[in-house]
Parts: C-alpha cells; structure tokens; sequence
C-alpha cells in the first residue's frame, strides 16, 4: 500500500515529508483551497510522484503547470467528465510531441532531465457519503489510471471527515484506488481491517487530520502513521 501526503504549501515542510519517503506529494491548484499552491517545488526525490490536484480547470493551464512543475500525476478534484480526459490526455501527447523538453524554460527547471508527458498518471476523484452508485465509474475505466474516493462535503477535499467504508465492499470494479477522507492517527486499526479484504486499495491519502495549520504537516504523527500502516504491512 502506497502513501499520497495531499496538501504541501510551504518548502521547509515540503523537504521534511520528503525525508519520510512518501510516494506521492499532492500539490493543490485551487484558488479557493486554503492549501492552494503558487511557490516553488524543491528538488524531491526522483521516487516521489508530484501530484497536481486540479477542480474544472482549464486544460491549457493543466497541461502548462505539469510542464512546469514537472508533475508525475494529474488528480482531478472536480465534475471533469470522461471526454474532458480524453482531451487531457491528447493535450499531453501533442505536448510531448511539440515540445524538445519536458520542462518549461524556466530558472527553476532549467537544466533538469526530460520526463515523458505520456507518463503522467490520471487520479479522477469521487466523493462518497453513506451511499454511492459504482456504474458511474464504469465510463472512466479506460481513461484513468486511478480512482480516488474521498468524503463528499462542502469543500473540495481537505474536510477532515471520513466517509462510511462499507459502502466499498460494493466496489465491483479491479481498477486500483487510493482512499482518502479524513484518515489519521486513530485509524490505523480500521486501516488494518479494511486493508485485509480484496479491495484494490492502491494507497492511502491524508492531508488535514496531520497538520498544525493548512498546509504545514506534523512531521513526527506522520513518520509514526506510516510506520504503523506502511512499513508494518511490509514486514
């Protein structure tokens, strides 16, 4: 079982999850997300994906912050139907085709090793409550890489609520995903337990339940959390 650490703002705290070895880095583009991010990545770890999280965003922009930013995965956070997908994923290929570098010119990515645009990975999130209709998926199966399910609530993620777990016991499909939703420190039982059935769960996703502030994580709950889940199921 993977680990996404969703939400990063602030460099010092960035390079300190980093240290934990995390497999994923989400980074927020969303204006109206408390953790929205506008700063510079620091260089990371090749092993860790930077993840752009994204809500009913233009494609250009898509497309120009994982030129920029040099992301690994594309999480879509909003209503983005299959066709948008498609699209995206044309955008991304005719990218690559136009493009001599992965990178665009900039200070920060100057000098930096060229990535492929078509390995970019695509997270299509839906949020779950008490109940949830998994034929909805059915559409999205061949154009993602990934399903993620979170809290269905006000905010776009970052709710620091979990949602009932049982609903997935009607998941009918093979496709992997990571479960995300107000998981913490107190869940690492119910994580044991759910982790024992034959769900697909790719990884797991935490953001607000391990922080002091939006965007700032707790460095020491979050090194015993992965601990606890990850590095325990290895052993």
């Amino acid at each position: 079982m993977k680990l996404k650490v969703c939400g990063m703002k602030f460099k010092e705290n960035m390079q300190q999850v980093a240290e934990l070895q995390p497999d994923y880095l989400g980074f927020i583009f969303y204006e109206k997300s408390k953790r929205n991010f506008e700063g510079i990545i620091p260089e990371l770890p090749k092993e860790i994906k930077k993840t752009g999280v994204f809500v009913n965003e233009y494609l250009e922009i898509v497309i120009s912050l994982v030129e920029e930013y040099r992301l690994d995965a594309i999480q879509l956070h909003g209503d983005e139907s299959v066709e948008y997908i498609r699209l995206l994923k044309e955008n991304l290929q005719q990218a690559e085709l136009d493009s001599a570098s992965y990178y665009v010119e900039s200070k920060k990515n100057r000098g930096s090793k060229r990535k492929s645009l078509n390995q970019v990975q695509v997270i299509k999130v839906f949020g779950i409550k008490d109940e949830f209709n998994f034929d909805l998926l059915q559409p999205y199966l061949e154009v993602v890489d990934y399903f993620l399910f979170d809290t269905k609530g006000k905010e776009r993620g970052g709710n620091g609520v979990k949602f009932d777990w049982t609903v997935l016991e009607k998941y009918p499909y093979k496709k992997p995903f990571f479960l995300s939703g107000g998981i913490g420190a107190d869940d690492v039982e119910q994580i044991q337990i759910v982790r024992k059935t034959n769900l697909p769960i790719y990884a797991l996703d935490v953001n607000s339940k391990f922080e002091s502030k939006p965007g700032v994580k707790k460095i020491e709950a979050l090194e015993k959390f992965k601990k606890n889940v990850i590095t325990n199921e290895v052993k």
